[in-house]
């Protein structure tokens, strides 16, 4: 049994908690750089359908999308080092915040890929074709028409997964990562305020999810500035996008992201 409740400690430990912040947010950050470049790589197979590279991603999406994060950082943290040294390379003296990261941008670069292919698959193909019929180039047709619609399909999915990432950081302290949750475990195991830690560290997670999802609110308002609210234009594509949003939820299946 911890000490007696006092709320005074919830307010005495947020100061001491938001010390690890910055270890927070640049797992997040990095992680989320490593997981859109990784999701765009794996996604390209998939959308051009090329025949050995699409199954190796099929692969891929399925380990990390069908094992726990946790399982995922032990195996990365003790069973690659393992596997190097059978091709001599030695990594034990690599900081344990790289391997982290690595897991954590894996495991996102899965579901930002699916993400990736739903949101282009989304766009309708006779937009494409009517672009390519007035003369535009590939890239041209991607650029303007496909990868504006494609973003703002795709934003309410990448917030989900923004806030899903930063909630799962809180494993790292498995690892022995000093982030907020390891801080939290140390301030409840010195003080026996157990309850009143988490409190406080349920707080900051809040707060920062708060305005994760407003920021990325912001973001997909403008790009959708160009539609023109309660016109015959607006209505029809809002009925095309509520669809895309269907069909691209399905798509995703089950799991992080909003697929749920």
């Amino acid at each position: 049994m911890g000490a007696p409740f006092d709320i005074s400690y919830i307010f005495s430990f947020l100061p001491k908690l938001l010390t690890t912040l910055g270890t927070t947010l640049l797992i997040v950050g990095f992680s989320l750089l490593a997981g859109i470049l990784v999701g765009f790589l794996v996604a390209l197979p998939r959308l051009y359908k090329v025949p050995v590279l699409k199954n190796l991603a099929g692969i891929y999406i399925s380990f990390f999308r069908g094992t726990p994060i946790l399982i995922q950082l032990f195996l990365f943290y003790y069973g690659l080092p393992e596997i190097l040294k059978l091709v001599h390379v030695d990594v034990t003296r690599t900081p344990v915040l790289f391997f982290v990261i690595l897991t954590y941008g894996l495991h996102t670069g899965a579901f930002m890929s699916e993400m990736i292919r739903a949101s282009v698959t989304a766009v309708d193909r006779g937009q494409v074709e009517a672009a390519y019929a007035a003369g535009m180039t590939s890239v041209q047709a991607f650029s303007r028409i496909v990868l504006p619609q494609a973003l703002g399909i795709a934003v309410p999915v990448f917030s989900n997964l923004v806030i899903a990432l930063l909630k799962d950081t809180s494993l790292a302290f498995t690892l022995g990562v000093m982030e907020m949750t390891g801080k939290a475990q140390t301030l409840g195991s010195v003080s026996q305020h157990f309850i009143e830690t988490y409190i406080a560290l349920a707080l900051i997670y809040l707060v920062i999810s708060f305005t994760l999802e407003k920021l990325l609110l912001a973001a997909e308002r403008r790009l959708l500035r160009h539609e023109v609210p309660n016109s015959p234009a607006r209505k029809t594509f809002s009925l095309h996008r509520n669809g895309s949003y269907r069909r691209m939820i399905a798509q995703l299946g089950p799991g992080k992201g909003g697929g749920g």
